[in-house]
Parts: structure tokens; sequence; C-alpha cells
């Protein structure tokens, strides 16, 4: 005891890390003197430290060394016992009341989303019904079902688990609607566009006149890429809403309709779901940055190839082209946007009809224009000053035309349009407009118009 109490604080925690003594340096001098005494540190290992005397150098290193791993095994062994308590609570918690050991079975869901495959080789995969976060997907299942961003993909779904951010797809059930092959369809990429030849059908009633007028002067066609230019104030959103609607009726489940809305206003998007609810919309409103514009676009992009690669006819309207320009921040990034409309000439594969307005009028437009000018099969020009004389559609007959309608039209209608073009072109725009419209009206069909020509 006396050569216990001779000692320093320092060569009393040395001796007690040797002997075991736990939590030591929480203990007073006096009681650490009392406990190496008791036994619990051996007689040799204090006095073989005295006996080598305080000087040696070497000794004291090798001293602090030992302390020093001492105290991170102690440390290493408190965060052990913490994580043990902690998941003894959380098993406890999950416990049923006849203190069933086993843990409880997390709780799936079903959802349906797109897919989003990320640089590292995981995805997410983001819906309406789902957590903003996404859902985890892992490479593995990437890999093993040949997913692709843009991948409509549905399955069930865990909770996320102590340290995970976001809930996990269990397995992949359905891919695009369908179980997943061993074997995808080639890329959209890789297959061979073709000029469009199949008609598209727009509603056929007698009185809807800018159906009529569309089928007309620009009659659309499956894979076509339709330029809407569109002055501030010409009826645009009307007009869009309105040939969504014809769409919808006239191709029916032959094509599916998804409506891209870029910096819109907010009450512009609930009335699109409201007054349209036989498309699915895809907003990136004007409360979200620029950046989430443009992610948002990306994502319907890569949907809208997979669903042609998948054998479906999509039909995207994108309002507007000029302003996801702007989001990009280069007018040149809409290009491939609006050049992924294309008949598809594989056996089992599909098309892609894009209908983007281009917004004219404003500074910087014209860029806009510019980029996309030339690309087009079909031009369609909505101008405000037939919308400020009251003309529904405000249709400018002269400026609308379409390229390859000998592919879309027999020769007998491609030639009762040129008599009718070269009628209305030699009027003013707005005496044109009433003209076509006194012509729908007095006929029950397009056909019908055509042969009285």
């Amino acid at each position: 005891m006396s050569d216990l109490k001779s000692k320093s604080l320092a060569e009393l925690h040395e001796l007690a890390g040797k002997a075991g003594i736990e939590k030591f340096r929480l203990l007073r001098r006096d009681e650490l003197i009392e406990k190496l005494d008791q036994g619990e540190g051996s007689d040799s290992d204090w006095s073989g430290s005295d006996s080598q005397g305080k000087g040696s150098g070497s000794r004291r290193r090798r001293g602090d060394r030992g302390r020093r791993g001492d105290r991170e095994r102690r440390s290493d062994r408190e965060r052990r016992n913490g994580r043990d308590r902690d998941e003894e609570k959380e098993e406890k918690g999950g416990r049923d009341s006849e203190g069933d050991d086993s843990e409880a079975e997390p709780e799936l869901t079903e959802i349906t989303g797109v897919l989003d495959v990320l640089p590292r080789g995981s995805g997410i995969v983001r819906s309406e019904d789902g957590p903003s976060a996404g859902i985890y997907v892992s490479p593995a299942q990437i890999r093993r079902c040949e997913l692709r961003s843009g991948d409509e993909v549905s399955g069930p779904v865990r909770p996320a688990r102590r340290g995970e951010r976001r809930p996990s797809l269990v397995r992949v059930e359905k891919v695009n609607g369908e179980p997943p092959v061993d074997e995808r369809s080639p890329r959209f990429e890789s297959l061979t566009p073709i000029a469009p030849h199949r008609h598209m059908p727009l509603s056929g009633d007698t009185d809807d006149i800018l159906a009529r007028s569309v089928d007309l002067l620009a009659p659309l066609a499956f894979g076509q890429r339709v330029l809407v230019e569109a002055q501030p104030r010409s009826g645009r959103t009307s007009f869009l809403r309105s040939l969504a609607k014809a769409i919808a009726r006239g191709a029916g489940d032959g094509a599916e309709i998804i409506v891209l809305l870029i910096d819109e206003r907010p009450e512009e998007v609930t009335a699109w779901s409201r007054e349209v609810p036989e498309v699915e919309i895809a907003a990136a409103p004007a409360d979200l940055g620029a950046h989430e514009q443009v992610r948002t676009a990306e994502r319907i992009l890569a949907k809208v190839k997979r669903q042609a690669e998948a054998g479906n006819d999509v039909v995207i309207i994108v309002d507007s082209l000029t302003r996801l320009g702007n989001a990009y921040g280069e007018p040149g990034a809409i290009k491939p946007f609006f050049g992924a409309g294309r008949e598809l000439e594989e056996e089992g594969s599909g098309s892609v009809t894009v209908i983007g307005t281009a917004l004219w009028g404003s500074p910087g437009d014209q860029d806009v224009m510019d980029a996309v000018h030339t690309t087009e099969n079909a031009t369609i020009r909505l101008d405000a000053s037939l919308a400020a004389a009251g003309v529904e559609p405000s249709l400018d007959v002269a400026a609308c035309a379409v390229s390859g309608q000998e592919s879309v039209l027999d020769e007998a209608e491609v030639d009762a349009v040129r008599r009718l073009r070269a009628e209305l072109g030699a009027m003013e725009p707005v005496p044109a407009a009433n003209r076509l419209a006194e012509l729908i009206k007095g006929s029950s069909s397009n056909e019908e118009l055509l042969k009285k020509l």
C-alpha cells in the first residue's frame, strides 16, 4: 500500500490498465489505490514497473501506447454495447405480447413509377404515390432485368431500414406493364427511323372545327415532329387542350398521350388535369427551379423512348420548347426532345410523335425557332390578330404546312387540299380563316368537303 501511495497518478493509471480495472480513469486516487491493493492488479504488475525506475523513457512510451490502446478498446466496447442496447430496444418494440423474439416482417406496398438509372449503377423509381425522395433500386436488379432510364417499373417495396435514406424495391414484377424478359428490345437510338406514313385520326365530330382544320391544313401522322408557332395571346393553351382531346378521342387506345408542361403557372397545370383527364400530365411548373424542370423533362423523354421500344405509339405535347430552352440556358439543348419524333421501322416497335410549341414575339425566342427549324414535318401557326378578331381556332391558313403529305393522304385528297390552299392563300388571314370555318360547317366530314372542291 505504501508503495502505491508514493506513485504518481499517471503511474497508478498505468498499473490499473495492466490490471484490467474498468473505467479506472473515473476513480479517485484513493479508490484506485484501494482497488489495486485488493488484488485487481498483481504485485508484479506495479512493482516491476517501479523497479525499472521512473526515468525509463522507452517504458513510459510503451505505457502511453498501452493506455491509448486501452482507451480505444474501451471506446469500441462502449459503442458496441450502445448498438446492442439500441437493437435490443428495437427488437422489443417489434415483438408481440407473447414474447416472440423474432423480428417482425416489414409491411410491403406495391408501387409503379418511372426509373432513373444513376451513374453508379443503382436507380431511383419516382412515383406520384411514392415518397418524394424516390425508391431505391439495386444495381443487381438493374443488371438482371436490363432496366433502362425511363422504364415504368412495378413491384413490392419495403420501408427504409436504419441508416437508409429511401425505401427499397424488393423485386421487379413488371417492366413497362409486362413481366421482365431475358432479352430486351434494341435501344431507341439504334432503331431505324422512317418517314411518317400512318395517318393519325382526330375526333370525327362534325362541329369540331379545330380538329377538322388541322386535319385539312396539316394532317397528323404517327412519328411526326409538329412545330406549333404561337404568338402571345394567340389562344395557344386552348388550342393545345382541344387538340389533345381530339387526338385522345380519335386515336382511342391506339396511342398514349403525354402533355409536358414546362415553367407553366401552377393553376394552369390544375386546369389541364381537370379539363383533359384522358391524357397524362407531366408538369414542371414555374415554382420549380430550372434544374428540376430539366430533370422532369428528361425523365419524361426517357419514358417516351422506352414506350416506343416496347411497341407503343406515343404522342408527347411539349409546352413549350422555348421555356425548356430557357431552363437549360441553351436553345440548342431542346434538339433531343424535338428530334425524338420518329416512326420506327423494326417489327414490334412503335413511334414517337412530338408536338412542340415555340413562342415568338419576345427577345430570344428566335434562337429556339432557329434550333429546330427545318427539322419539323409539320408546321401550325397561331396568330394573335386572329384571336383578337374572335376567330377560333386562330390558325394562320397560309403558314400551316406539312411535308410528305403524299404518304398520309391519297392522290385525290392531296389534289383537293392543294386547291383548298390555293383558294384560301389568295385571301387575307381573317377572311381565309372564316372561309375555312364556313366550308367545315357546310359538310359532315372532311372527306365530303374535299370531294366538293
